[in-house]
């Protein structure tokens, strides 16, 4: 069951999705939150404008990693815009993180780009989070918030 304080969570994802569309990067946010609810980390997408791999979730990953003991880690969450890459599954699972909550599943992504003939960009397979990191407990998509994510996705896609 999504909470109200989840839902707190993935708007603040989805704006940082937002800052991410206006900076010239691909629409993602992630927001790292400890067990007690309190916001850690957060970070939008930057594949644009640092490096390929500068993806969201791999950066709150690192800074978990980096920055909690494997217990906390374990009762963290991270929101997230979109679901996972199978690259950010992997960072999620080897940190030690706990729960996803996703706005958007990657299916949903897949599905906005054949409807607007938006051909991938993506050098690797669309995978789920349960795909490649299979124990991992996961929530997803988030209906209604979902349609913002497709709004920002298509102007995304407009750009290209």
């Amino acid at each position: 069951m999504i909470t109200d304080n989840d839902m707190i969570h993935l708007r603040r994802s989805i704006e940082l999705a937002t800052e991410a569309l206006e900076a010239g990067d691909e629409p993602f946010g992630s927001v790292l939150v400890d067990g007690d609810g309190h916001v850690l980390h957060e970070d939008r997408n930057r594949a644009n404008t640092v490096d390929a791999t500068y993806h969201p979730e791999i950066a709150v990953a690192k800074w978990a990693a980096a920055n909690m003991t494997a217990e906390a880690r374990a009762n963290a969450v991270v929101y997230t815009s979109g679901e996972h890459c199978a690259m950010c599954s992997a960072a999620h699972a080897w940190a030690g993180l706990g729960r996803i909550v996703y706005v958007s599943s990657s299916k949903q992504l897949d599905e906005w780009m054949q409807e607007m003939g938006v051909k991938s960009s993506s050098p690797i397979n669309s995978l789920s989070i349960q795909e490649v990191a299979p124990n991992i407990p996961v929530q997803g998509p988030i209906a209604g918030l979902d349609a913002e994510v497709k709004a920002l996705q298509q102007r995304a896609f407009q750009r290209r």
